[in-house]
């Protein structure tokens, strides 16, 4: 199969596969999702999202019919369907079906959807992105991995709009994420980077590149920084398992970054070997 679908033990192509009208994703969004990057019939840095997965239900209060052992036999079954060297596996389990109503249905199982498809992630050595600020109009449960997106939607189309990459997220004055990313800058030879807390989801690739830099004698700063620093940095780096870690050229129309290319040229090379080695 090209584009490989399962939900709750059917395995079909994925334009074929069907979902119950009354799963509570289609009414509120409840569920929690995830998606890892791959090669080779590898999977990047799974078991950080398998567990971060796990923690996003048990937040969510959802409780798994599957164990995390399990789930990485059932990933690893249907990626070998899927007819491509280089693919994105996705999935999201939801609180179950039921009539709509807003409190958790007794009585019912989470539903299981894994999707995969052919993606080739590209070595983004060359590129840098064009950001839109964007007002972070969002819930406080962002540290949460939902399939309640609305805003993050909303703020990338309007980043898209404008002829932008990516949304960069503003609350009260200080950068919290991107639509899709988590967000770090260098500035005198340090990377900064937003702290966790419930305002930003706890990013793989954003570990990662802690630990590169950790790694390199790099310092290391998990703190809030405001628009006017992100504006003023030496770069401007957006994290995400999509694009691994990619500098930043202008923001709202304004040239940023550019100042400290080595630096950041060791980062991200150190990522991209990292992701090569695990995958080959």
């Amino acid at each position: 199969m090209v584009n490989v679908g399962y939900y709750n033990g059917v395995i079909a192509p994925l334009e074929e596969l069907m979902i119950p009208a009354n799963d509570r994703s289609n009414y509120y969004g409840d569920g929690v999702y995830e998606a890892v990057y791959g090669r080779n019939y590898k999977m990047f840095a799974v078991d950080e999202h398998i567990a971060r997965f796990f923690r996003s239900c048990r937040m969510l209060k959802i409780e798994p019919n599957i164990t995390p052992d399990a789930l990485l036999e059932l990933f690893d079954k249907l990626i070998h369907q899927c007819d491509s060297h280089e693919f994105v596996l996705y999935w999201q389990m939801t609180r179950g079906t039921a009539l709509r109503g807003h409190a958790f249905p007794k009585g019912v199982s989470p539903n299981l959807l894994i999707t995969v498809r052919p993606h080739v992630l590209l070595d983004n050595g060359s590129k840098r992105f064009k950001l839109l600020s964007q007002e972070d109009n969002r819930y406080y449960f962002c540290n949460i991995k939902t399939i309640n997106l609305l805003p993050n939607v909303l703020a990338n189309q309007a980043a898209k709009d404008a002829g932008c990459d990516e949304a960069v997220f503003v609350r009260n004055g200080y950068v919290t994420e991107g639509s899709h990313s988590n967000m770090a800058i260098l500035k005198d030879g340090a990377f900064i980077t937003a702290p966790l807390t419930n305002l930003i989801l706890p990013g793989v690739t954003r570990s990662h590149c802690i630990e590169i830099c950790r790694e390199h004698g790099i310092p290391v700063q998990e703190r809030a920084f405001s628009f006017a620093e992100l504006m003023d940095a030496d770069e401007v780096i957006v994290m995400a398992s999509s694009v691994q870690g990619v500098a930043v050229s202008h923001i709202n129309g304004k040239e940023v970054g550019g100042k400290a290319p080595a630096l950041y040229e060791t980062i991200r090379t150190a990522y991209r070997n990292k992701w090569l080695k695990e995958t080959e």
